[in-house]
């Protein structure tokens, strides 16, 4: 697809979405300080469908705007489907240590389209986690056809919110778990070849030659991440898709998560979500639930795999 395709329809998607976002001030920090980025662009321009729109904001202010707007809109979904229920979510947000993380009692997926649509993610096997948002989220299937179709009382409703990330309908991803220049979000992204990027203050669409040079090869480079071991389970999907990783680029992803402690439950929850809500939530789950019954526990490796053949 060639780039000033790519640029029109990344603008007409950002627009799309922005027109839904009710708040005035929430509306005109959007407007100002989003960067698209990551697999969208890819599968554009390799002519593929698209999961999902990465959106990330360029400061603090921004996300937590966004952060707080989602949870609200979020609550409102779920008190109306709750309302004859004893059942209730707790959701908040929190700027902590330049980080804004969302706290959940319990995770949920909220759906607009009808009152079965919402349920607790733990209640749900986890390997069926991915399909299940990917299902959600793909109400259409093609970027240009983004602005048709839905009515906008329907669209880019929150489905669901892990700690980093908040996923709208129509293919939304939003993460807030880092904000700052694209060359800053970038330091956090695994694979090169994501490093495209379209701005909103100008509507512009920016190359990594670098990127576009793997694009044409579909060899995975990684390139680092605060998330090693979700940049290991995401090989499956390129993988499926034909592209190919040679074993230094695993290597690379052992090293780092060698330097994490994955005994510090904290750490493999962070880990585990990354910014991909689906990943491993009934572990966590276990896990908490156990530590909450004995206060000194530990889990090793052999604990560990037990409870995970178990989940799956």
């Amino acid at each position: 697809m060639k780039t000033k395709v790519i640029e029109k329809l990344l603008s007409k998607k950002f627009i799309d979405w922005h027109q839904t976002i009710k708040d005035e001030n929430v509306k005109k920090l959007v407007k100002s300080n989003t960067i698209i980025t990551g697999g969208s662009i890819a599968s554009m321009l390799l002519r593929e469908d698209i999961n999902d729109f990465d959106v990330y904001f360029t400061n603090k202010e921004t996300a937590l705007a966004v952060a707080n707007y989602y949870v609200s809109e979020f609550l409102k979904i779920s008190e109306h489907k709750f309302k004859n229920s004893d059942k209730k979510v707790e959701i908040t947000v929190k700027d902590e240590d330049e980080r804004i993380k969302i706290y959940i009692k319990s995770s949920g997926i909220a759906g607009a389209a009808g009152e079965n649509d919402y349920q607790y993610f733990e209640s749900r096997p986890p390997e069926e986690g991915e399909d299940f948002i990917e299902s959600i989220t793909k109400q259409v299937d093609q970027a240009d056809d983004t602005l048709v179709n839905l009515k906008s009382d329907d669209k880019y409703k929150p489905v669901f919110m892990s700690a980093n990330a908040i996923t709208l309908s129509d293919k939304i991803q939003i993460v807030i778990r880092f904000y700052g220049d694209p060359a800053t979000i970038h330091q956090h992204y695994d694979y090169q070849h994501c490093t495209n990027y379209w701005l909103s203050n100008t509507g512009k669409l920016t190359l990594n030659i670098e990127a576009l040079k793997i694009l044409m090869s579909k060899e995975l480079v990684y390139v680092g991440s605060k998330y090693p071991i979700c940049s290991v389970i995401r090989t499956r999907k390129f993988i499926k898709r034909g592209w190919t990783i040679n074993a230094g680029q695993y290597l690379k992803m052992c090293f780092q998560i060698s330097k994490l402690d994955l005994e510090n439950l904290s750490v493999l929850e962070d880990q585990l979500i990354g910014v991909d809500a689906a990943y491993f939530c009934q572990l966590i789950n276990a896990l908490k639930e156990q530590k909450e019954r004995e206060a000194n526990f530990k889990f090793d490796y052999g604990y560990l795999a037990t409870i995970i053949d178990k989940i799956f």
